[in-house]
């Protein structure tokens, strides 16, 4: 289903394609971006600039590190309201009808057209994107690396995160371990697995790394320290030099 609806912006957005660092960066919510058709699925304003919509300063600093590293870049083009692209099908939150305390009108009882038109015209190109950069490579004889930048909000549903940064990993334990050791692990406040953990509701690291057979790992910074350029400049020199000292 095509109706055009999603092509201005893309769906998707992929950078440096030919990118020489051996890491592919995924930037799924890297945009608030909602149609005017879609009157803001019901929200105001406030709501739809707050970490609910989008990643807050995710994009910036996934391109930073695309710079630092000389990395491809894949970035999504719309609100994670409309369709998450990193939960599978299957996942209750795909298109949420709340998101942490915030009911999302525009969400409630979907039918089956309007799910297969978000899913056609958001999600599917970004997945198909993703794999195809993947699958090219690989094709090369290059090994990808998987990386997805995300931001979370420092509190979530009245808990206070203590921590700064995240890295989420499944399989590439060992990775994960070398990275979270780079970034200075506990001592500067960085968990594995915090804020979430990588479990039946991803998608980009089970999917396009997991199941590759790929290193794959998914950052998350504290969205009020990548919230200005001072902020993005000082995270992105540091995950690049961390990333490079732990790819293998």
């Amino acid at each position: 289903m095509d109706d055009g609806l999603f092509r201005d912006p893309p769906p998707v957005t992929v950078e440096n394609e030919g990118g020489s660092s051996p890491i592919v960066l995924l930037c799924e919510h890297a945009s608030r971006f909602i149609p005017p058709a879609y009157a803001g699925l019901g929200l105001d304003e406030p709501d739809l600039s707050r970490h609910i919509a989008w990643d807050i300063g995710a994009a910036e600093l996934a391109r930073g590190l695309a710079r630092r590293l000389d990395a491809p870049l894949v970035l999504g083009g719309y609100s994670r309201l409309l369709v998450d692209c990193n939960r599978p099908l299957s996942s209750p939150t795909l298109m949420p009808t709340v998101s942490e305390t915030t009911r999302i009108p525009g969400n409630q009882d979907l039918s089956d057209a309007e799910r297969a038109r978000r899913i056609a015209g958001i999600f599917t190109p970004f997945q198909d994107a993703a794999a195809a950069l993947l699958d090219a490579r690989a094709a090369r004889g290059v090994r990808s690396t998987v990386v997805g930048v995300h931001t979370f909000t420092p509190v979530f549903d009245g808990f206070v995160r203590p921590w700064f940064a995240g890295v989420l990993y499944g399989r590439a334990v060992a990775f994960g371990e070398r990275l979270l050791a780079a970034l200075g692990g506990p001592s500067e406040t960085i968990a594995a697995n915090e804020p979430y953990r990588i479990d039946g509701a991803d998608y980009t690291i089970p999917v396009h790394g997991d199941a590759r057979g790929l290193d794959a790992v998914l950052l998350e910074i504290r969205n009020d320290l990548v919230g200005d350029p001072a902020g993005v400049e000082s995270w992105a020199d540091r995950v690049a030099q961390a990333l490079l000292h732990s790819v293998r």
